[in-house]
């Protein structure tokens, strides 16, 4: 359960969580804990469902799919697959990019020696373990900096709370990046098929799973929100940030040469967490609880040899792919809540009997609305590159 909380929130946290923050920080000042709030609420009412389903039923989300409608759950699979592999290959680059700060060793073979590090976990003899203890160390370690960051260049606490509850203004499109950014294609997933693949599913297991997913988000939230804090404190300052790199930045006005090591350190972790999630979390897709551990180790394999080929090639991921990633994660959301949705209210056979809570169902429909804007306003961004192109 622990393990399984951890690799959500650790997923969630990935180099760009970091980098969004510090610039919606920036840009915002203050008025961004409004939208982290909004964004943490309906983080929860995703994870409440997805959580509950998927573990009460004990099937992966694409068997789920597959057995409310053939062949629609291999679509959800395509789509999180293709998400993986793009966003992977950032997610390496970004590990290239904090052992680059911490040490100063060449980005590409930092990234390269990650991926031997996530790899020795996928093989080791005892996978699931260590992937789940490396997953919380990570978690807590993220914690910790964060806690030393925000400590040291002392926010304006009281003015942050504040608007954090009476916004001086909203973004509505931030607080939506935000819900896109933690629990869009892969990471909604990926607590919950760690848990399957844990044994602790079922009806008898419902309280836990519900509790786990919950603190599972408010472990991410509180990483985002002490990271809040931490470039608020440099920003009440009034110094100016480098508009393109500004969690650096603020970490090296902090802390001076020291700050841009604890920002390497932080952009590593981020990294490398999210590098384990995102590999875990396709390979899922693409096997079932039945699939042997040797055919999941070449799976592991084959997804991080792809990803680490293309990220040694290009130095990062590309541009167009990843805003196209992001356009297709737009609708994995939508697509893959609808199923998880479809099956709590009309498949009880396939929740084991399990009779659903009306309240829980409602809070996801009126959520399921919300992400098939997102996903509307993706693709109109897809469209437009489409046409560029």
């Amino acid at each position: 359960m622990l393990g399984a909380m951890f690799l959500m929130a650790t997923s969630a946290v990935g180099p760009g969580f970091i980098t969004q923050t510090a610039t919606f920080t920036y840009q915002l000042g203050a008025a961004f804990g409004f939208a982290i709030l909004i964004s943490v609420l309906v983080d929860i009412a995703v994870q409440l469902n997805v959580w509950r389903v998927l573990g009460v039923s004990g099937l992966y989300a694409q068997t789920l799919g597959n057995r409310i409608l053939p062949g629609l759950g291999w679509a959800l699979a395509a789509l999180i697959f293709f998400g993986g592999v793009v966003f992977n290959i950032g997610n390496i680059a970004g590990a290239g990019l904090g052992l680059n700060a911490m040490t100063g060793m060449d980005a590409r073979i930092g990234g390269g020696l990650s991926v031997i590090f996530a790899l020795l976990i996928f093989l080791s003899k005892k996978a699931g373990v260590a992937l789940d203890r490396i997953v919380v160390a990570c978690g807590a370690v993220l914690i910790l900096l964060m806690i030393f960051m925000a400590a040291t260049t002392a926010p304006p606490l009281g003015e942050a709370l504040r608007q954090t509850f009476v916004p001086d203004q909203v973004e509505f499109l931030v607080i939506t990046t935000l819900i896109g950014g933690t629990v869009g294609g892969y990471i909604t997933y990926a607590g919950a098929h760690r848990l399957i693949a844990s044994g602790n599913t079922g009806v008898e297991n419902v309280k836990a799973i519900s509790q786990t997913s919950i603190l599972g988000i408010v472990v991410a939230t509180v990483i985002r929100f002490l990271l809040f804090l931490a470039v608020l404190g440099v920003v009440s300052t009034g110094v100016v940030l480098a508009e393109d790199n500004v969690a650096a930045d603020a970490f090296s006005v902090a802390l001076g040469e020291i700050g841009l090591r604890v920002f390497g350190a932080v952009f590593w972790v981020a990294a490398i967490t999210s590098v384990l999630g995102c590999t875990y979390t396709t390979v899922s897709f693409l096997t079932t609880k039945n699939t042997t551990a040797r055919t999941k180790n070449w799976y592991f394999l084959g997804f991080l040899v792809l990803t680490t080929g293309v990220f040694l090639m290009l130095g990062q991921a590309p541009q167009t792919l990843l805003i196209m990633a992001g356009a297709f994660n737009g609708t994995v959301l939508p697509l893959g809540f609808a199923v998880i949705l479809y099956a709590a209210w009309r498949r009880r056979d396939l929740l084991q009997g399990y009779k659903y809570p009306k309240w829980l169902l409602i809070l996801g429909v009126l959520v399921w609305l919300l992400t098939i804007y997102m996903g509307y306003n993706s693709l109109g961004g897809l469209a437009s590159l489409w046409t560029e192109g």
